[in-house]
């Protein structure tokens, strides 16, 4: 707790301009200010001003002898009461209903200092309005996000008041916000106070902020991966094993260099933020039965982490992608949990190779329900939010409509997941182009995946024939 003296001046000082009296002795000091900082996260997303200015002061303030009144209703009374909230460092509040007088009591409030007819609170005795101010915090407040700096003028009197940072939110969304993200990260322990109508529509933003806090971005700036604002360029396959992608055609770290330039090919060619990333197939189909007779081949996790880690650690992020078998991808989702726990590590689902009981990798293109897809994203929506993880990309491959079973119903708001279908089709450039308008059609509103194939595409696009061919840019270009 932080304590701030309110020093009260002589008699003379409380006398209105043009006045004169005889000098007499300082008055008795009142009781201080106390305010309430802690670690937590607090949403002040009521209706009405009066209530979200009530409830910023019961947010940071936990006593204050005296309080600033206006009008709910008498805008330039609230204009001139905002600067002497901030000056005498006490709440703000709004008459005209009963937030004002219940917020008072609590406070402990003794006086008030009114502005515009009407700014008085049963109870308070009125003080003058040149009372003098006392000494301002000492030490660092809250942070206080808003979402409508102009529509919230009278509690962000408060936040000043009590000392706070305040920062304008661009998005309610927090964890698209750069600005944000930086500034909850910098509060470090600070309580975080999210000021705006317009945050009751998040039931989120605990974890939110607990997202941000740990400072994990992108290299926009932003923890959202497919925010139109990027463009992520990508290696596919699995480490050591060219055959399969040309992510294992090369050493971990020659696979580095190898998608770093490439991504640099990009960056000359658009102006969106563009980043390396890969995309490590950690479960691998099999043409034959293996050990859990499954059809797939689990790289154990432990095997993988060194490589995730050299990739992370040059800031390159990783989707581990999982190709089932005749198991389901929750099962297989769950064996790699030490490695999603990440920041920067994301998870790929690729229904071609989820198998029924009798099928096998190469004989059947395979599918997946919207509740399987359900249940692994919720699965993974609830290991971000307990562990207070970034939101990770969630991307589902498709180039059969017959792929991803009732599409329509997957679901892609979880706030903790960045949703993106990758399309995959590959052979000659009308065909590729046919797929990717098919897959398109109808489909929900998620981030898109474009796939060039090294051997298999008739031609194989340049990295200016991709952004001047695929329409709209895709979020993510994969080579395989």
């Amino acid at each position: 707790m932080r304590r701030l003296l309110l020093a009260l001046t002589t008699a003379s000082a409380l006398l209105l301009a043009g006045c004169t009296a005889a000098p007499q002795p300082p008055a008795p000091s009142v009781p201080p200010v106390r305010l309430a900082v802690a670690r937590s996260t607090v949403a002040v997303d009521q209706s009405s001003l009066a209530a979200r200015a009530a409830a910023t002061s019961r947010a940071l303030f936990a006593a204050s002898p005296g309080v600033v009144l206006a009008p709910a209703d008498d805008a330039a009374a609230q204009g001139s009461a905002a600067r002497a909230a901030v000056r005498l460092h006490v709440p703000l509040l709004l008459t005209g209903g009963d937030d004002a007088a219940a917020e008072a009591h609590r406070l402990g409030a003794t006086w008030s200092v009114g502005y515009g007819a009407g700014a008085r609170v049963a109870g308070l005795r009125a003080r003058s309005r040149g009372i003098a101010p006392p000494p301002p915090a000492a030490e660092p407040g809250a942070l206080v996000l808003a979402a409508d700096p102009r529509a919230d003028a009278v509690p962000l009197a408060t936040a000043r008041a009590a000392g706070a940072t305040v920062v304008a939110a661009r998005t309610t969304d927090l964890n698209g916000d750069g600005a944000a993200i930086r500034a909850i990260a910098r509060a470090k322990d600070a309580r975080v106070v999210l000021v705006g109508a317009a945050f009751a529509r998040r039931t989120d933003l605990a974890w939110s902020v607990a997202a941000a806090r740990t400072g994990w971005t992108y290299p926009d700036g932003g923890q959202r991966a497919w925010d139109g604002r990027s463009l992520y360029v990508a290696l596919y396959g699995t480490p050591s094993d060219g055959v399969l992608g040309v992510l294992g055609q090369q050493s971990g770290p020659a696979t580095i260099a190898r998608v770093q330039a490439l991504s640099r090919q990009y960056a000359a060619l658009t102006d969106r933020t563009v980043s390396p990333m890969l995309e490590v197939i950690a479960t691998v189909a099999s043409g034959a039965p293996t050990r859990n007779h499954d059809y797939s081949s689990e790289i154990a996790p432990s095997a993988l982490e060194p490589y995730v880690d050299r990739a992370l650690a040059a800031g390159i992020p990783v989707i581990l992608d999982l190709q089932p078998g005749r198991t389901d991808f929750l099962t297989q989702a769950k064996a790699y949990a030490s490695l999603l726990e990440k920041p920067g590590v994301g998870l790929a689902l690729d229904p071609e190779w989820r198998l029924g009981p009798k099928q096998k990798p190469l004989v059947q293109i395979g599918r997946v329900s919207a509740a399987e897809v359900n249940r692994t994203s919720a699965w993974l929506a609830d290991l971000v939010r307990t562990k207070g993880l970034p939101p990770k990309p969630f991307v589902l491959h498709e180039f059969r409509l017959t792929m991803l079973q009732q599409r329509q119903d997957v679901v892609v708001d979880r706030p903790e997941l960045d949703v993106l279908i990758h399309v995959d089709g590959q052979g000659s450039q009308p065909d590729k182009q046919a797929t990717w308008r098919a897959v398109r059609a109808g489909a929900p509103d998620v981030g898109w995946g474009w796939k060039n194939f090294l051997k298999k595409d008739r031609p194989v696009l340049t990295p200016r024939q991709t952004l001047q061919q695929v329409h709209p840019t895709p979020d993510l270009i994969t080579y395989q």
